[in-house]
């Protein structure tokens, strides 16, 4: 089933911007890393894109992930629409996924933790937790509950495999299709009902 906004509403969202871990190819959850210069730009991107679909000042709610990537991300996209940096709520909901023991591994070295264990996940990422961590059934039920609550026009900062799954729940895309989908920085997503745009700088 295809997840949707109330009518009405509409929601943009982006990923952060590269971050170092990211950069060096690492299982990123969380714990952070800074942005990197690449991933300032891709922050100030978010912005001018947003500016060009709705203008300066705009009047909307403003939330992040409580991570710091997500929330520098939001401070310098906000500066580019001529809003003070700071004013802008958080939600744990829009956290990254969970990845307990993996968190900042490269593929090869979560693997080796446990090769069986590695490969039953990557097969059904939905119901398979990552060790210590959350499956995607768990982000989509955190998502879900915070779109559930949105009332105004929003533009959320959140991460790559969050943002991902919510790209997938508005598609009725099942784990594997959310899996194939990309996680990119630098752009925005707008959504109406359960049509998703990608903006493009």
């Amino acid at each position: 089933m295809r997840l949707e906004l109330k009518a009405g509403l509409t929601l943009w969202f982006a990923r952060h911007g590269q971050t170092a871990a990211n950069a060096a190819h690492r299982f990123s959850g969380r714990k952070d890393t800074p942005l990197t210069p690449l991933g300032l730009e891709q922050a100030a991107q978010v912005g001018t894109i947003l500016r060009r679909d709705v203008g300066p000042r705009p009047a909307l709610a403003f939330v992040s992930s409580p991570l710091a990537r997500a929330r520098r991300t939001m401070q310098i996209a906000r500066a580019a629409l001529d809003l003070p940096r700071d004013g802008f709520a958080t939600d744990p909901r829009l956290e990254e996924i969970d990845l307990g023991l993996w968190d900042q591994l490269t593929d090869g070295e979560a693997r080796a933790l446990d090769p069986a264990y590695y490969d039953r996940r990557m097969a059904d990422k939905w119901d398979v937790p990552v060790p210590g961590g959350e499956n995607y059934a768990d982000v989509a039920a955190r998502v879900t509950g915070w779109l559930a609550g949105l009332s105004a026009d929003t533009f959320a900062v959140s991460h790559g495999a969050t943002t991902r799954i919510l790209r997938g729940l508005f598609a009725g895309l099942d784990a594997a299709g959310m899996s194939a989908l990309d996680e990119p920085q630098g752009v925005v997503f707008r959504v109406r009902k359960n049509e998703v745009s990608r903006l493009d700088p």
